[in-house]
């Protein structure tokens, strides 16, 4: 689990929508070895006789600020609860049957989609919260999750890229994004980007517009610290277009230095 005892995290995210203008909330998510100690959040939500996704009880703590708390028997199937350790990914995932014919040509297609999600290992955790990063009630977040437009999101792939830099790598699955976004970032504690897919935007309330990062906090405190930096050069949201057929070359010096 991240250290972030030594995070502002209110803090962090008014300078994410300052920088950014982002939209929607960033959120926090956290695994729990013991049932009970999820329950102990403060103010901790918990589904009353209703099944969900785990892309709905992720778009409450984003889109209405809940803090959400959730066991396996919470959720839907087999596929929400495998992504985040809570069921197993045994033969029957694997198989993927349910998927051949609807998102998947073969059974063999569908089997090659399973094989291919990053899943967190099952038998450690036993339950799994969701809360607004900003309001500090998870008590060791595993991931913050954002939400932003292809504009926005690349300007945060370049804050975390300022210092230390690395090329950043990710796949798409295809359906059951979840599993490159937090099932990745969760499994591997690499930042992970993703295109929500069919579900998260049908079940999870994700617009049009935006894709998704999982990262640890302290990642996301390093992507807001070379936010910062950009901005100061002038590289900042939202990207003024500069014009098509402009001369380029007095562009072109304010953002890349003299030419």
């Amino acid at each position: 689990m991240s250290d972030t005892s030594i995070l502002d995290l209110p803090a962090l995210v008014d300078d994410l929508f300052r920088l950014l203008r982002l939209k929607t909330t960033p959120i926090a998510m956290q695994l729990f070895e013991r049932v009970d100690d999820m329950l102990a959040v403060p103010k901790i939500r918990r589904p009353k006789g209703t099944v969900h996704t785990t892309d709905q009880i992720v778009g409450q703590a984003a889109r209405l600020g809940f803090t959400v708390g959730i066991t396996v028997d919470d959720l839907v199937g087999q596929q929400c609860g495998a992504v985040i350790g809570l069921a197993p990914q045994d033969a029957s995932f694997q198989a993927g049957k349910a998927f051949a014919g609807v998102w998947f040509a073969t059974e063999a297609d569908a089997a090659a989609h399973q094989k291919a999600m990053t899943c967190v290992p099952h038998g450690r955790y036993t339950a799994m919260a969701a809360s607004p990063l900003a309001a500090g009630r998870l008590p060791a977040p595993d991931i913050a999750l954002v939400y932003a437009n292809p504009a926005q999101m690349i300007l945060l792939v370049n804050g975390l890229q300022w210092a230390g830099y690395k090329k950043l790598e990710w796949g798409a699955v295809g359906e059951s994004a979840c599993a490159d976004s937090w099932g990745r970032a969760l499994a591997t504690g690499e930042p992970s980007l993703a295109l929500p897919c069919f579900p998260e935007r049908r079940y999870g309330g994700v617009p049009d517009d935006e894709l998704l990062m999982a990262l640890k906090p302290a990642q996301l405190a390093q992507a807001v610290e070379g936010l910062k930096r950009l901005s100061a050069n002038g590289l900042r949201y939202p990207i003024p277009p500069y014009g098509v057929q402009n001369d380029v070359r007095a562009g072109m010096a304010a953002s890349y230095g003299a030419r």
